[in-house]
């Protein structure tokens, strides 16, 4: 385990301005706005600003005030942030990312989450927070196949025992909701609860589906239109990651738009995702997949753990046996809607179900007060044991 600092050379930002001035624009075909990808005018206006007014030696700076370190945990070198609060009986969480999300989410709630006292807080509500990179993701090798979400949530669990916590909770949304609720079952001795800010819940029965109330069908038939209109990238990415990385590892703007989009269509926004995630704080997420090159790497994750219709059922459907109280935080603005009966049917240890009225898939970005109030709350619920670091 050695400490980490982010360092990038000059000489990468200079390429990626170069690169951004040289993009070679498509045509586009009137009136169509979002519905058949990213709007060229949209993104010509923030690739301009990516290029020429956006500083990432700012948020490389911001970034380096969380301790960060590398650890090879079978075969991976796995990055992460280890933030200690003052607080001596602070409870252990570890934080998973997703795609197209990393560690980047979650910088505005390390501060309230370690130290609450000095965010108006309670305390007695601190967290000890540790947010490792998936492999392949951001500063986190890849480097073999083979890496699903159990090997993932089994590394997890070594990750937390080499820092000494012996009780913990674990917490993500996207892939740190099934890693998460994995690390659940494979860690149950010190796993105390799992929270997830997303949860996707299929058609248990034809029967089931008929018993539906009126706002649990509109629920369904979101459902049913993203399967429809909305998973052309998962398609791609668990079938030909090494061929679409081609293309994303050699264009940033390519790379910008891949992930703008899903900023826009799994938030609360209606014009642009910056209508509800702050701009800079999205171009710092683009621009670690891009300067690490992690596209087609990241991309690899969904082929591990969701190729073809039954390893996708099995892994975004559950079930997650629990042994441990879960709790389920649903933000109207995400990609998947889920139907709470179902989903207490897949993990039978939900113990808190909240649904918020604003937000969507990027929770820490987009509502961050409201994921760390129920963070907080869930945890108030658990039986506290001094954790042990």
């Amino acid at each position: 385990m050695r400490p980490f600092k982010i360092e990038i050379p000059q000489a990468d930002l200079d390429d990626l301005k170069r690169r951004i001035a040289g993009t070679r624009w498509p045509d586009e075909l009137p009136g169509v706005g979002w519905e058949r990808g990213v709007p060229v005018a949209y993104l010509k206006e923030l690739a301009e600003y990516w290029r020429s007014g956006y500083d990432w030696r700012a948020a490389e700076e911001k970034l380096n005030r969380f301790p960060q370190y590398i650890t090879e945990i079978d075969g991976a070198d796995v990055h992460f942030l280890h933030v200690r609060s003052p607080e001596p009986g602070a409870t252990p969480l570890i934080i998973t990312h997703g795609w197209p999300g990393s560690f980047v989410e979650f910088i505005d709630v390390i501060g309230p989450l370690t130290d609450p006292r000095a965010h108006g807080g309670d305390p007695a509500d601190a967290f000890h927070v540790v947010i490792p990179s998936i492999p392949g993701h951001g500063f986190s090798s890849l480097t073999q196949t083979g890496w699903d979400v159990p090997r993932v949530a089994r590394a997890w669990a070594e990750l937390m025992s080499r820092l000494g916590y012996d009780r913990y909770i674990a917490q993500g949304g996207d892939w740190g909701k099934v890693i998460s609720l994995r690390l659940g079952l494979e860690d149950p001795e010190h796993v105390a609860g799992v929270h997830i800010n997303m949860l996707v819940t299929f058609p248990p029965s034809e029967a089931a589906i008929a018993e539906l109330n009126a706002e649990d069908m509109s629920r369904l038939q979101h459902g049913g239109h993203f399967q429809q209109d909305g998973t052309g990238w998962q398609k791609i990415q668990s079938t030909r990651p090494q061929t679409l990385a081609y293309a994303l590892t050699d264009s940033p703007v390519g790379q910008l738009a891949w992930i703008t989009e899903k900023f826009y269509e799994w938030t609360a926004s209606e014009n642009s995702p910056e209508e509800a995630v702050d701009r800079d704080e999205l171009l710092t997420n683009v621009t670690l997949y891009w300067l690490t090159a992690t596209a087609g790497s990241s991309a690899q994750f969904y082929r591990e753990s969701s190729y073809g219709d039954a390893a996708f059922a099995q892994t975004w459907g559950g079930p997650w046996p629990l042994t441990m109280p879960a709790a389920v935080a649903v933000f109207p603005g995400d990609a998947t809607r889920p139907i709470r009966s179902w989903g207490e049917k897949v993990i039978p240890t939900i113990t808190r179900w909240t649904e918020f009225e604003k937000g969507g898939h990027f929770a820490a970005m987009e509502q961050p007060e409201l994921l760390v109030g129920d963070v907080r709350a869930f945890a108030r619920s658990l039986v506290r044991e001094p954790a042990r670091a």
